[in-house]
Protein backbone atom coordinates (compact mmCIF):
# COMPACT_ATOMS: atom_id res chain seq x y z
CA UNK A 1 0.00 0.00 0.00
CA UNK A 2 1.31 3.42 -0.95
CA UNK A 3 1.78 6.04 1.75
CA UNK A 4 1.68 9.66 0.55
CA UNK A 5 3.64 12.30 2.46
CA UNK A 6 3.00 15.92 1.52
CA UNK A 7 5.42 18.79 2.07
CA UNK A 8 4.52 22.42 1.37
CA UNK A 9 7.63 24.25 0.16
CA UNK A 10 8.81 27.68 -1.05
CA UNK A 11 6.96 30.99 -1.16
CA UNK A 12 4.48 29.61 -3.70
CA UNK A 13 3.24 26.93 -1.27
CA UNK A 14 4.07 24.16 -3.71
CA UNK A 15 3.19 20.58 -2.80
CA UNK A 16 6.11 18.16 -2.87
CA UNK A 17 5.20 14.49 -2.49
CA UNK A 18 7.05 11.39 -1.33
CA UNK A 19 5.29 8.12 -2.11
CA UNK A 20 6.53 4.92 -0.48
CA UNK A 21 5.33 1.49 0.61
CA UNK A 22 6.20 -1.15 3.18
CA UNK A 23 9.44 -2.02 1.36
CA UNK A 24 10.71 1.53 2.10
CA UNK A 25 11.37 2.17 -1.58
CA UNK A 26 10.14 5.63 -2.55
CA UNK A 27 9.64 8.11 -5.36
CA UNK A 28 9.77 11.89 -5.00
CA UNK A 29 7.41 13.99 -7.10
CA UNK A 30 7.89 17.73 -7.78
CA UNK A 31 10.70 18.64 -5.42
CA UNK A 32 10.10 22.31 -4.63
CA UNK A 33 12.32 22.82 -1.57
CA UNK A 34 14.20 26.11 -1.84
CA UNK A 35 15.64 26.99 1.57
CA UNK A 36 18.14 25.05 3.68
CA UNK A 37 15.45 24.46 6.30
CA UNK A 38 13.19 22.88 3.69
CA UNK A 39 16.00 20.70 2.38
CA UNK A 40 16.65 19.53 5.93
CA UNK A 41 12.96 18.77 6.55
CA UNK A 42 12.89 16.62 3.41
CA UNK A 43 16.16 14.78 4.01
CA UNK A 44 15.34 14.22 7.69
CA UNK A 45 12.04 12.59 6.74
CA UNK A 46 13.79 10.31 4.26
CA UNK A 47 16.41 9.33 6.84
CA UNK A 48 13.99 8.90 9.76
CA UNK A 49 11.78 6.57 7.72
CA UNK A 50 14.76 4.68 6.22
CA UNK A 51 13.50 5.36 2.71
CA UNK A 52 15.38 4.36 -0.42
CA UNK A 53 14.74 7.10 -2.96
CA UNK A 54 14.47 5.49 -6.40
CA UNK A 55 13.08 8.13 -8.77
CA UNK A 56 12.73 11.91 -9.01
CA UNK A 57 9.57 12.52 -11.05
CA UNK A 58 8.26 15.84 -12.36
CA UNK A 59 4.68 16.61 -13.26
CA UNK A 60 6.02 19.61 -15.19
CA UNK A 61 9.00 21.96 -15.16
CA UNK A 62 7.61 25.27 -13.92
CA UNK A 63 10.18 26.73 -11.57
CA UNK A 64 8.24 26.41 -8.31
CA UNK A 65 8.03 22.63 -8.80
CA UNK A 66 11.71 22.01 -9.54
CA UNK A 67 13.56 24.34 -7.16
CA UNK A 68 14.85 21.36 -5.18
CA UNK A 69 15.93 19.16 -8.07
CA UNK A 70 19.57 20.16 -7.84
CA UNK A 71 19.57 19.38 -4.11
CA UNK A 72 18.28 15.87 -4.84
CA UNK A 73 20.90 15.33 -7.53
CA UNK A 74 23.70 16.46 -5.23
CA UNK A 75 22.42 14.57 -2.18
CA UNK A 76 21.04 11.34 -3.62
CA UNK A 77 22.51 11.16 -7.12
CA UNK A 78 19.07 10.89 -8.74
CA UNK A 79 18.24 13.05 -11.75
CA UNK A 80 14.75 14.30 -12.66
CA UNK A 81 12.43 12.72 -15.21
CA UNK A 82 9.82 14.65 -17.19
CA UNK A 83 8.07 14.84 -20.54
CA UNK A 84 10.21 15.92 -23.50
CA UNK A 85 7.86 18.82 -24.33
CA UNK A 86 8.66 20.41 -20.97
CA UNK A 87 12.29 20.73 -22.02
CA UNK A 88 11.51 21.58 -25.63
CA UNK A 89 9.02 24.39 -25.03
CA UNK A 90 9.76 25.79 -21.57
CA UNK A 91 12.57 28.25 -20.80
CA UNK A 92 15.21 27.36 -18.24
CA UNK A 93 14.50 27.95 -14.57
CA UNK A 94 16.65 31.10 -14.60
CA UNK A 95 14.75 32.49 -17.59
CA UNK A 96 11.42 31.66 -15.94
CA UNK A 97 12.43 33.43 -12.75
CA UNK A 98 13.60 36.47 -14.68
CA UNK A 99 10.34 36.74 -16.60
CA UNK A 100 8.36 36.41 -13.35
CA UNK A 101 10.61 39.02 -11.69
CA UNK A 102 11.67 36.61 -8.94
CA UNK A 103 15.26 36.68 -7.75
CA UNK A 104 17.12 33.98 -5.88
CA UNK A 105 20.03 31.70 -6.80
CA UNK A 106 19.01 28.37 -8.30
CA UNK A 107 20.59 25.80 -10.60
CA UNK A 108 19.05 24.24 -13.69
CA UNK A 109 19.25 20.45 -13.57
CA UNK A 110 19.06 18.54 -16.83
CA UNK A 111 16.33 15.93 -17.22
CA UNK A 112 17.79 12.43 -17.13
CA UNK A 113 15.03 10.50 -18.89
CA UNK A 114 11.95 11.50 -20.84
CA UNK A 115 8.53 10.12 -19.99
CA UNK A 116 5.80 10.07 -22.61
CA UNK A 117 2.71 8.74 -20.81
CA UNK A 118 1.46 5.23 -20.07
CA UNK A 119 4.74 4.15 -18.50
CA UNK A 120 4.75 2.03 -15.37
CA UNK A 121 6.85 3.51 -12.57
CA UNK A 122 7.72 0.72 -10.14
CA UNK A 123 9.03 1.07 -6.60
CA UNK A 124 8.94 -1.68 -4.02
CA UNK A 125 5.68 -3.60 -4.39
CA UNK A 126 3.90 -0.58 -5.84
CA UNK A 127 3.55 1.12 -9.20
CA UNK A 128 2.31 4.33 -10.78
CA UNK A 129 1.12 4.90 -14.33
CA UNK A 130 2.08 8.12 -16.09
CA UNK A 131 -0.82 9.96 -17.73
CA UNK A 132 -0.21 12.89 -20.07
CA UNK A 133 -2.56 15.82 -19.28
CA UNK A 134 -1.32 18.82 -21.32
CA UNK A 135 -2.72 22.33 -21.17
CA UNK A 136 -1.22 23.87 -18.05
CA UNK A 137 2.12 23.22 -19.70
CA UNK A 138 2.97 21.36 -22.92
CA UNK A 139 3.95 18.08 -21.28
CA UNK A 140 2.19 17.97 -17.93
CA UNK A 141 2.23 14.47 -16.50
CA UNK A 142 0.15 12.98 -13.72
CA UNK A 143 1.01 9.84 -11.72
CA UNK A 144 -1.81 7.40 -11.03
CA UNK A 145 -2.23 4.26 -8.94
CA UNK A 146 -5.39 2.32 -9.66
CA UNK A 147 -4.67 -0.08 -6.81
CA UNK A 148 -4.34 2.69 -4.22
CA UNK A 149 -6.89 5.06 -5.83
CA UNK A 150 -4.59 8.09 -5.94
CA UNK A 151 -3.36 10.50 -8.60
CA UNK A 152 -0.66 13.14 -8.22
CA UNK A 153 -2.01 15.77 -10.58
CA UNK A 154 0.53 18.59 -10.50
CA UNK A 155 -1.01 21.87 -11.61
CA UNK A 156 -3.65 20.36 -13.88
CA UNK A 157 -6.53 19.96 -11.41
CA UNK A 158 -6.96 21.58 -7.99
CA UNK A 159 -9.54 21.37 -5.25
CA UNK A 160 -12.32 23.47 -6.81
CA UNK A 161 -10.12 24.90 -9.57
CA UNK A 162 -7.84 24.10 -12.49
CA UNK A 163 -4.32 25.07 -13.49
CA UNK A 164 -3.65 28.36 -15.22
CA UNK A 165 -2.99 28.20 -18.94
CA UNK A 166 -1.42 31.60 -19.61
CA UNK A 167 2.18 30.52 -19.08
CA UNK A 168 4.66 29.07 -21.59
CA UNK A 169 2.91 26.62 -23.91
CA UNK A 170 -0.36 26.62 -21.95
CA UNK A 171 -3.71 26.03 -23.64
CA UNK A 172 -7.01 26.40 -21.78
CA UNK A 173 -9.20 24.33 -24.11
CA UNK A 174 -6.61 21.55 -24.21
CA UNK A 175 -6.38 21.55 -20.41
CA UNK A 176 -10.16 21.28 -19.91
CA UNK A 177 -10.43 18.49 -22.47
CA UNK A 178 -7.50 16.58 -20.99
CA UNK A 179 -8.82 16.84 -17.42
CA UNK A 180 -12.23 15.54 -18.46
CA UNK A 181 -10.78 12.75 -20.58
CA UNK A 182 -7.84 11.64 -18.45
CA UNK A 183 -8.70 12.47 -14.81
CA UNK A 184 -12.48 12.72 -14.44
CA UNK A 185 -12.75 9.35 -16.20
CA UNK A 186 -10.96 7.70 -13.27
CA UNK A 187 -12.97 6.01 -10.49
CA UNK A 188 -14.94 8.49 -8.38
CA UNK A 189 -13.12 7.59 -5.16
CA UNK A 190 -9.69 8.46 -6.61
CA UNK A 191 -7.89 10.94 -4.35
CA UNK A 192 -6.44 13.89 -6.28
CA UNK A 193 -3.17 15.28 -4.90
CA UNK A 194 -2.63 18.68 -6.58
CA UNK A 195 0.45 20.85 -7.01
CA UNK A 196 -0.91 23.45 -4.58
CA UNK A 197 -3.59 23.38 -1.90
CA UNK A 198 -5.57 20.55 -0.31
CA UNK A 199 -6.38 17.20 -1.85
CA UNK A 200 -9.75 16.32 -3.33
CA UNK A 201 -11.46 13.41 -5.07
CA UNK A 202 -12.59 12.81 -8.62
CA UNK A 203 -16.26 12.77 -7.62
CA UNK A 204 -15.89 16.03 -5.67
CA UNK A 205 -14.44 17.77 -8.73
CA UNK A 206 -17.05 16.27 -11.03
CA UNK A 207 -19.85 17.62 -8.87
CA UNK A 208 -18.51 20.93 -7.59
CA UNK A 209 -15.62 22.27 -9.68
CA UNK A 210 -17.01 25.41 -11.39
CA UNK A 211 -14.46 25.19 -14.21
CA UNK A 212 -15.58 21.73 -15.25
Amino acid sequence: MITVKTFVFNMFAENTYILYDETKEAVLIDCGCLYATEERILSDFIAQHNLQLKRLLCTHLHFDHILGNNFIVQTYGIKPEAHRNEVKYLPSIKEQLKSMKVRFPVHWTDVKDYLVGNEEIRFGESSLTTILVPGHSPGSLTYYSHKDSIIVAGDTLFNGSIGRSDLWGGNHDMLIAAIKDKILSLPDETIVYPGHGPSSTVIEEKLHNPFL
